[in-house]
């Protein structure tokens, strides 16, 4: 949740987790391959590089331990790739969690934009 409506505040919210952390932009990134369906077009849609978007990738397959995207080499057709069942479990778990993060903030958060004048 990165964009704030008018006259409201949002959270951003990072997960460390033992083995490393998870935050908006991979979650962005999982999201955009599994509408883009590829990570080359996942990565242009959301301004990334390809070799930044493969290295996120390639960190959150390890610090799942399980691979989050099933790609398929390019080539005269193209590649593609989709995510897999702990992709798909993964960007599920996370906005669970922002969602129910955001509803116990609300009050406070009302509160500093009224004291800050938002």
């Amino acid at each position: 949740m990165t964009d704030a409506p008018s006259g409201r505040g949002v959270l951003s919210l990072r997960i460390d987790l033992p083995q490393g952390r998870i935050g908006p932009g991979k979650i962005a990134l999982l999201e955009a391959i599994d509408r883009e369906g590829s990570i080359s077009a996942a990565g242009r849609a959301i301004g990334m590089s390809y070799k930044r978007a493969w290295d996120l990738v390639d960190e959150t397959n390890r610090l799942l331990g399980t691979p989050v995207v099933a790609a398929s080499p390019g080539g005269y057709r193209g590649g593609g790739a989709t995510l897999t069942d702990a992709g798909r479990n993964l960007v599920a778990d996370y906005r669970a969690i922002e969602r129910a993060a955001q509803r116990a903030a609300e009050p406070r958060l009302a509160a500093l934009l009224r004291r800050t004048g938002g």
